[in-house]
């Protein structure tokens, strides 16, 4: 399958012109890429003029809608039919395209696609996924990311099965060790939800997923997972911490190094080194959160990414659609279902 993008050119704090640098440095990369960019036809067309090769792969849909940052998710939903954001995802829903990628508001990009795609069968809500660095060989799968503040232990089974799913398709993982973020590793702590949670799954040995139990906060980034499960409050409170924490320490190195002569020498000395940490912190290496759960692939490119950070959230979309995720999660829930049936039945 050729992978057709669909991308809300009018969405984020970075404008059209990065928006379609970034998909123009993904087309540069994977030439088999086509694209449908969605928005004000005048300001695509004029930042098309210094991309010849992704003017080549893409139509143009007008609209002049733009849903804002300020907007609240009701507001949105009723610009769904005529926004740069909601012709993207209808373009999902018709089959138009694989997949919507959107820089805008998150808030908004979530109610517009549950809304539009509806959740899969056996999901009962959607959640959202990125890949963070750590020490190990591969990225982690992260979810939930905000988009379900309270969860119940089916929910977090659920983000589990999805989650898995995405690290065999972005990481190329054939047994990917999965686990729940709890304030400890032993069996009795955490919620109800969370117990109950880790119960079923360490019971659901037919999924193609190791799960390794509970993890503590301070061991997310050590390499030791490949997936981490958690509620969307206790993620998005943890990926703020992570890239608050990303940028301390990048700032911190900045301020040393021009603290003095001798640690600008140093600086210089070291600078294969920092560079290396440069890019293992770049969250632009990272874009691209996807909403693991509907009837169709929808991404959401941080608001500040460079054309970098827009270009891995298009190869992000483009993987997602070739693998076709939303099969292979569907796969896994028939797996879980009908071995809970089974037990139920004897």
């Amino acid at each position: 399958m050729t992978p057709r993008i669909a991308i809300d050119a009018m969405g984020g704090d970075v404008g059209v012109r990065v928006m379609m640098a970034g998909a123009a440095l993904a087309r540069h990369r994977h030439d088999r890429l086509k694209f449908l960019l969605v928005g004000d036809e005048v300001r695509i067309k004029a930042a098309l003029d210094s991309h010849p090769n992704l003017r080549a792969a893409s139509d143009i849909l007008h609209t002049d809608e733009v849903v804002t940052g300020d907007d609240k998710p009701s507001q949105a939903l009723r610009k769904s039919k005529n926004s740069s954001m909601g012709l993207a995802i209808q373009a999902v829903k018709s089959g138009d395209c694989g997949a919507a990628l959107s820089s805008g508001n998150t808030g908004a990009l979530m109610a517009m696609s549950k809304l539009a795609l509806r959740t899969m069968p056996g999901i009962d809500r959607p959640a959202l996924a990125a890949l963070l660095p750590t020490l190990g060989s591969n990225d982690l799968v992260m979810l939930d990311l905000g988009a379900n503040t309270e969860c119940d232990a089916n929910n977090l089974i659920q983000f589990a099965i999805m989650g898995a799913a995405y690290a065999r398709t972005a990481l190329g993982l054939e047994r990917p060790r999965v686990a729940l973020l709890n304030i400890g590793t032993e069996d009795m702590k955490g919620t109800d939800e969370i117990r109950d949670a880790a119960a079923a799954l360490r019971d659901a040995t037919e999924l193609p997923m190791d799960f390794t139990g509970f993890i503590e906060g301070d061991k997310m980034s050590r390499g030791d997972i490949d997936v981490l499960v958690c509620d969307g409050f206790s993620g998005n409170i943890a990926l703020k911490t992570i890239e608050g924490t990303a940028r301390f320490v990048t700032d911190l190195l900045r301020n040393a190094f021009a603290s003095s002569v001798r640690s600008k020498i140093g600086f210089l000395i070291s600078r294969p080194a920092t560079e290396l940490l440069k890019h293992h912190l770049d969250p632009n290496n990272h874009n691209g959160a996807v909403f693991l759960g509907l009837n169709g692939v929808v991404l959401k490119s941080h608001g500040g990414a460079n054309e970098k950070g827009v270009a891995n959230a298009v190869h992000v979309a483009a993987e997602l659609v070739e693998k076709d995720i939303t099969r292979q999660v569907s796969e896994d829930l028939a797996r879980f279902g009908g071995s809970r049936a089974g037990e139920t039945r004897a």
